[in-house]
């Protein structure tokens, strides 16, 4: 991925069975309005999937955003994934149903940011903000 000029990009994605995307879409709008790029890959997506697409889009981050129950299991996968395809430099961060004592294994699993209900999406923009790819800065 390297260092890109324009907005960060970001893929919005809702992994596996869960076909609530409302939280999703709200995120991915705000991201949007903030002035970033937003993929949003729709429900039902694969770990290889999301990842693909980031790839492809050449994402700086992967918003994954889960209610069902399966986070340790799907973001771990996402993860993996992008380690193999040497795409270690997207930065992955969630949202959703996610248990306190969940939150600090997905951070030491790699996952950057963790919010769960109630986090405003002011707050998660200005955490994609400082988090991801920042501009390449001018000088010498």
């Amino acid at each position: 991925m390297g260092v890109a000029a324009g907005p960060i990009r970001v893929v919005v994605a809702k992994p596996g069975l869960d076909g609530h995307d409302r939280g999703a879409k709200v995120i991915a709008r705000a991201l949007r309005d903030a002035g970033m790029e937003v993929i949003y890959t729709g429900l039902h997506q694969t770990p290889e999937q999301i990842v693909g697409t980031a790839i492809q889009e050449d994402a700086d981050a992967i918003g994954l955003s889960i209610l069902s129950g399966a986070h340790n299991t799907l973001f771990a996968a996402v993860i993996d994934l992008l380690k193999e395809r040497e795409a270690e430099d997207i930065v992955v961060f969630g949202g959703g149903i996610i248990p306190e004592e969940d939150i600090a294994p997905l951070r030491e699993k790699g996952v950057a940011g963790i919010f769960t209900p109630g986090a405003t999406t002011t707050a998660i923009v200005e955490w994609v903000r400082e988090n991801v790819r920042q501009p390449a800065a001018s000088g010498g």
